[in-house]
């Protein structure tokens, strides 16, 4: 549940982004700057949370996060104009990462070593439904109801996750050697493999956020496609998520780092044919659908492949990804906007999704090369 109003909140803006414009009265690409704040905000709360909390009880910390999270979309709602709810959205995004990090280390701790991979995959298939339930409900909502009921919507949701956390999470000791204290710290921002593999879900994931961004104009100005139908188009993006996901989980399985390099080549591959696609109306749905289902599989990859090189920060770690794809949740969105705004129109931020996919895939090749020599000098 916690997944599913983090993933309702954090994507129904890129389907009322043009009602958001419209609402504080800025254009589309400065609107989208919105979705960077929040992004941003993920970035900045995940290293702070994440090393002050980590010696706190994980259910204590689950509830404190989302409570925020309520208020801070209740505050979105409310904003009188454009930097106020960009300052608003910045608060939002503050316990996000942290969140699901605390999620994943709690589901992880429930289970044998050899579920852990379909233990985290559990928790972001959260993130996933809400992309097929909440965020087509909460676009619906904002184009009908006006986009301030789709925050309020948001913090609703995150009230009702407190109180399923208070009746159905167990109380968890704390684990010391998951500690958020100076030397694990310093050797997890030591490790040159972490920042490869933040440097993948920061860069390589960018192109699934240049697109969702502005998918509402996308279906509209290039697909020539009523408003009505960008729901539609936002729950093939769900159903993408969710079946990625179930298949990151299985991939997990087989080999992490092989699933990363794998959807990482394909996600350059499925931006090309978005680009093709866009001006062919329903056409570009099922290519909506492949852009989700592979970046799916990198993220759950990425949360394993970063609490495995963790070390004993293992709270950090598995925040830390989320960090990374806010940062590029914000790169893309900001990208996507800048190329939109140079006059390329709304089908452009593919090409510069492929490009991202692209450099992730070189980040992932130097971390590969970087492992094969430790090995080779030890």
């Amino acid at each position: 549940m916690g997944g599913f109003t983090i993933g309702t909140t954090e994507f129904l803006t890129m389907g009322v982004l043009p009602e958001i414009a419209r609402g504080v009265d800025v254009s589309v690409p400065a609107a989208g700057r919105v979705i960077s704040a929040y992004a941003l905000g993920v970035v900045v709360g995940v290293p702070i949370l994440a090393f002050f909390g980590a010696k706190l009880p994980r259910r204590a910390m689950l509830v404190g996060l989302m409570t925020a999270y309520a208020a801070a979309n209740v505050a979105s709602a409310l904003a009188p104009g454009y930097l106020v709810l960009g300052a608003a959205r910045f608060v939002g995004g503050l316990p996000h990462g942290a969140y699901f990090g605390v999620a994943s280390l709690v589901a992880a701790g429930l289970v044998a070593p050899e579920r852990r991979g379909r233990a985290v995959a559990s928790v972001m298939l959260g993130l996933s439904v809400a992309n097929v339930v909440g965020v087509p409900a909460a676009t619906w909502l904002g184009q009908n109801a006006g986009w301030r009921a789709s925050y309020l919507l948001a913090g609703v949701l995150a009230l009702v996750t407190v109180g399923l956390v208070l009746a159905f999470v167990p109380h968890l000791p704390t684990d010391t050697a998951a500690s958020g204290g100076r030397e694990e710290a310093r050797a997890f921002f030591g490790n040159l493999q972490v920042w490869l593999t933040m440097g993948v879900g920061a860069v390589g994931f960018g192109g699934l956020f240049a697109v969702y961004s502005y998918i509402a104009k996308t279906v509209t100005e290039v697909g020539g496609l009523g408003e009505s139908t960008v729901p539609i188009f936002v729950l093939a993006m769900g159903l993408g998520m969710v079946v990625g996901t179930w298949l990151a989980g299985e991939l997990a399985g087989w080999s992490v780092f092989r699933s990363l390099l794998a959807s990482s080549a394909a996600g350059a591959v499925v931006m090309g044919i978005y680009w093709f696609a866009a001006p062919h109306g329903w056409w570009l749905w099922p290519v909506a659908f492949l852009v989700t289902a592979v970046g799916s599989v990198l993220v759950v990859n990425l949360q394993l492949r970063l609490m495995d090189v963790a070390g004993d920060a293992v709270t950090l770690g598995a925040a830390m990804n989320h960090a990374a794809l806010n940062i590029a949740n914000a790169l893309g969105a900001w990208l996507g906007g800048i190329v939109i705004a140079a006059g390329y129109g709304y089908r452009s931020p593919a090409l510069v999704g492929a490009a991202l996919s692209v450099v992730g895939l070189a980040i992932l090749l130097v971390s590969a090369r970087v492992h094969v020599r430790g090995r080779v000098t030890a």
